[in-house]
Order: C-alpha cells, then sequence, then structure tokens
C-alpha cells in the first residue's frame, strides 16, 4: 500500500463498487480506485488517539471542503494530492476527495505559532519543543516570536506520538529533505495564519502530513482543518489560560471533564456537545473561507 497508516481494526479489506477498501483510520476510509485513492472523512471524532463512538453530523463534509478550499489557497506554495473532489461515488459526495497515491514520509509535520498543548507540556518541562530553544517566562497562549517546526514520530511503538527533533528528521529522511520540509512545513502554517487572520482566526498550531509522488515532494492527507490545527476567536485572544477554541479541542476538554482515561472505549458524546461541537466546526468553516456553510451542504 502506498498510503501506510495504522493497521485497520474496525473493518478488513472488501470489495465497494469495483473499489478496494485498503485502511480504516480513526476517522477516515481509504479505498483504491483504479490508480487513483479515494480519502473518505467520516462523522467520528478521534481524541488522544482513541475514536469516540459518537458522530458529529456533518463533520467529514465539513473537514473535507476545508481542505479542499486549502489545497487551491496552497497550490502556489506545495504540489498536493488531490485529483477531484467531485469525481466521486455519489455515497461519498462532499466527504471523499479523488488524490494520488504517495509514498508518505513517517513524521508529523507540526507548526507551532503559539504556546498550547502539547507543546506547552512540553516547553514547561524542557524549555524546548522538539530540541527547538523558547524564550522563557511565556504563558499558555502566548504568541511565540516566530513559527517554528516540531516534528513528532507518526505510529511511534507507544500508539502516541512523540516529540523528536530536527537532527532526527535528518537522520530518518536526510538533511536536505528534512531541511524542505520545515521550510514548507512553516511556509504553509505562515501563509495560512496569515490568510485566518483577515477573518479574525487565529492558527495557533497545525499538523502536515507529506509524501512522495514519483520523485516530487507533495503535501497529503488533510490541511488546516478544525482536526488537524487549534482555531481561536482572534477577538477573544488572551494570553495566560486555554482559549476559545472552534476546533476538537472542545471535545477533549469535555471528554478530559467525564474523568475518562484515556484509553478505550471513549465515552459516548451527549447530546448537547454533539450539537456545540457541530457548531464549532461551521463556523471555522464559514470564517475561514468566507462561504456559507448551507450553500456547500446543499451542493448549491
Amino acid at each position: 500500500m502506498r498510503y501506510p497508516g495504522r493497521p485497520s481494526a474496525r473493518c478488513p479489506s472488501k470489495e465497494r463498487r469495483g473499489m478496494k477498501h485498503i485502511h480504516s483510520g480513526k476517522v477516515r476510509d481509504l479505498y483504491e480506485d483504479g490508480d487513483d485513492l479515494l480519502l473518505v472523512a467520516t462523522d467520528h471524532v478521534s481524541v488522544y488517539d482513541v475514536s469516540l463512538p459518537t458522530p458529529i453530523p456533518d463533520k467529514g463534509v465539513l473537514l473535507t471542503q476545508l481542505s479542499v478550499w486549502w489545497f487551491e489557497q496552497l497550490a502556489d506554495v506545495v504540489p498536493n494530492h488531490l485529483i477531484s473532489a467531485t469525481d466521486v461515488p455519489p455515497e461519498f459526495a462532499g466527504r471523499g476527495i479523488r488524490c494520488k497515491p504517495l509514498d508518505m514520509i513517517h513524521v508529523e509535520c507540526i507548526a507551532r505559532g503559539y504556546l498550547a498543548g502539547l507543546g506547552l507540556r512540553e516547553y514547561q518541562r524542557h524549555g524546548t519543543i522538539s530540541g527547538v530553544p523558547v524564550p522563557p517566562g511565556l504563558r499558555e497562549g502566548d504568541k511565540l516570536p516566530e513559527p517554528i517546526f516540531t516534528p513528532t514520530t507518526k505510529y511511534s511503538d507507544t500508539g502516541h506520538d512523540e516529540f523528536i527533533t530536527f537532527d532526527d528528521v535528518v537522520a530518518q529522511e536526510g538533511k536536505e529533505v528534512a531541511e524542505r520540509l520545515r521550510e514548507l512545513t512553516v511556509e504553509i502554517y505562515a501563509k495560512g495564519a496569515a490568510r485566518a487572520a483577515e477573518n479574525g482566526v487565529i492558527i495557533a498550531d497545525t499538523k502536515l502530513e507529506f509524501g512522495w509522488d514519483g520523485d516530487t515532494l507533495t503535501l497529503g492527507d488533510e490541511v488546516l482543518t478544525s482536526d488537524s490545527s487549534r482555531f481561536w476567536r482572534a477577538d477573544e485572544w488572551e494570553p495566560g489560560g486555554s482559549q476559545n477554541a472552534f476546533d476538537k479541542q472542545f471535545v477533549r476538554d469535555w471528554a478530559l471533564s467525564t474523568g475518562w482515561d484515556k484509553t478505550e472505549p471513549g465515552p459516548e458524546i451527549p447530546a448537547d456537545v454533539v450539537a456545540a461541537t457541530r457548531e464549532r466546526y461551521i463556523e471555522a468553516y464559514e470564517r475561514i473561507t468566507g462561504n456559507r456553510w448551507s450553500a456547500v451542504s446543499t451542493g448549491a
């Protein structure tokens, strides 16, 4: 398989209208269709590497359409794997994309512009993030002097992504590729953050994945979505604590409030949290793209 991921525990390979189902991830399914791949986003949400049992209506379509929008915006920065967002089977309409198969690079490429999440905890322990020095005395939610590249492992033995240094990426991929990954990750983040800021959105950090299309380094998976990024309301940004987020941090916070121990199975999400989460995903899509969600959801 040329678009590798964690082995599927949910669904064995099967034939579907001539397509071969080859992988089920926590929130996406992958099919082979001739020489192409079909990447299909479900409505499930994953927190702390566990897919929660309750779906968020329209989540798969919202994330897919936001990625498609960003792929178009970033086409002058780096090639991407998207072939078509419309040439997919009717049952995958809106939530599926036809894409190129890539030989994926086993590094999670993370750019951080603000101090939050695992980056904050790494900073509090070591004063660095992925070996990158960060000024002392910063608080949760503070803006960093400049965006930094803080890679992690992809599918480590622990089942969780672990921080690695730039030198580790060099050892794995070679210096030239590592430098290009760092350059592209920071450039994509900076361009995306600037565009989002025009619409009152802070992108605190984001995770990207790259692979090889032949000899061409190519952006794959999803890009600058509410699952792969932290989105904050710029007019409510106040360093010194957690921020009012409209990404899946809302679900993370709720899940921890239940006393859940971050292991399988995850807790069922109550209806009010489902509704509030869906509204946050819609708000992120509309703020960033300037498009009304109703137009997308009805196909108008």
